[in-house]
């Protein structure tokens, strides 16, 4: 038997559930993605840590958790919202459900509260801070009141790989290409380092705060950006790094990699009202007018009055027209802002890798 839980928002609503997981409560941004599979990825995607994940599809946890979808080593959201979450999973592949996996990682959950309100709340009002608890609502709302802001937060500092790795599966094929790519990671799904592979490279993942100088030491190929979770404008690190970094080696960045790279040749950011997450964000490339749907994770932007001369827009999203790819008219630089790696989906985007590894063969 669940015990009744609460989801409390910093504008004094209540929506009342039962808890599963874990009962020890968890607060953070509260946010909501439209996709209609792949909880198991989101739920281990870097981009969402301090974040409370309110899941739009109505069913969650059907079939289970596996051991072949994990985006990282562990769960990074604060916590997950669900209409209805499935305690008895019908897939073979399937090792626990959903309830375990939560509970195995002291995360909290809470099912059976209305999810299109909460989504319609955070549309109209914008992302706000929230709380799930077993507690009284009262207590959670001056516990809520006295949390740290997700906006204070750097993030990438506890989501970053502690030291460097390599990325050897698949095994390298005979006449694979073999450039050597580093990818920093600010908050990296793992597919990213996949699809990298799969495309004959060899991929080493290294710490967010990696002075650059040690990355060139490493006579990389090619240097990619991973996504992550936070406000760029807190990384001024990272954006001091990669200024290091732009022009001497060809780069790629996705999402916040997009923001940092844009930031450090001289654009700024801003924070959208409720920003982009899912599976089904269309988005045209401009160089071809194709429409692409897109899988999208953010909720900071790059300004596109804020655009220093040589970076223009690449990408436009077709919801709200905000900047969704940059590229520079001479340097060997792209980003995008939405996810190439498409884990779970969809996957026409993953052409973006390709043209990277072409930027990287003409600069070789």
């Amino acid at each position: 038997m669940f015990k009744q839980a609460h989801l409390v928002l910093e504008d004094g609503s209540i929506h009342r559930g039962e808890a599963f997981g874990s009962e020890s409560g968890g607060n953070g941004e509260v946010v909501f993605n439209t996709s209609m599979t792949g909880y198991q990825e989101v739920l281990t995607d870097p981009s969402y840590a301090g974040q409370l994940v309110t899941l739009t599809y109505p069913l969650v946890g059907n079939y289970g958790i596996n051991r072949e979808d994990f985006e990282s080593r562990r769960i990074q959201v604060s916590g997950l919202i669900v209409r209805e979450h499935c305690d008895q999973p019908s897939h073979t592949g399937a090792d626990e459900t959903l309830h375990e996996f939560l509970k195995s990682q002291n995360i909290p959950g809470i099912s059976g509260v209305d999810t299109r309100a909460i989504t319609r709340r955070l549309r109209n009002r914008g992302v706000m801070s929230g709380i799930i608890t077993t507690e009284s609502p009262e207590s959670a709302l001056e516990r809520l009141a006295e949390a740290t802001r997700y906006d204070d937060v750097d993030f990438v500092r506890t989501v970053t790989t502690d030291q460097d790795y390599s990325w050897d599966e698949p095994a390298l094929e005979l006449g694979a290409p073999g450039y050597r790519i580093v990818v920093t990671d600010c908050g990296l799904k793992y597919n990213i380092l996949r699809l990298l592979r799969q495309r004959g490279c060899e991929v080493t993942a290294v710490p967010a705060t990696m002075p650059a100088e040690e990355m060139l030491a490493m006579k990389p190929d090619g240097i990619l950006l991973s996504p992550g979770p936070g406000d760029p404008q807190l990384l001024d690190y990272l954006v001091s790094n990669v200024q290091k970094l732009v022009g001497r080696v060809p780069m790629m960045g996705i999402c916040l990699g997009h923001q940092i790279l844009a930031r450090a040749m001289g654009a700024q950011t801003f924070k959208l009202k409720f920003g982009h997450r899912g599976g089904n964000h269309p988005v045209k490339d401009l160089s071809d007018g194709r429409i692409y749907i897109t899988a999208q994770n953010h909720g900071y932007a790059v300004s596109a009055d804020s655009l220093p001369a040589g970076l223009e827009i690449s990408h436009i999203n077709l919801n709200d027209d905000t900047i969704e790819g940059l590229r520079h008219r001479e340097l060997p630089v792209f980003t995008i802002q939405y996810h190439s790696e498409g884990s779970p989906g969809p996957h026409d985007n993953e052409y973006l890798f390709d043209r990277f590894l072409k930027l990287v063969q003409g600069a070789g």
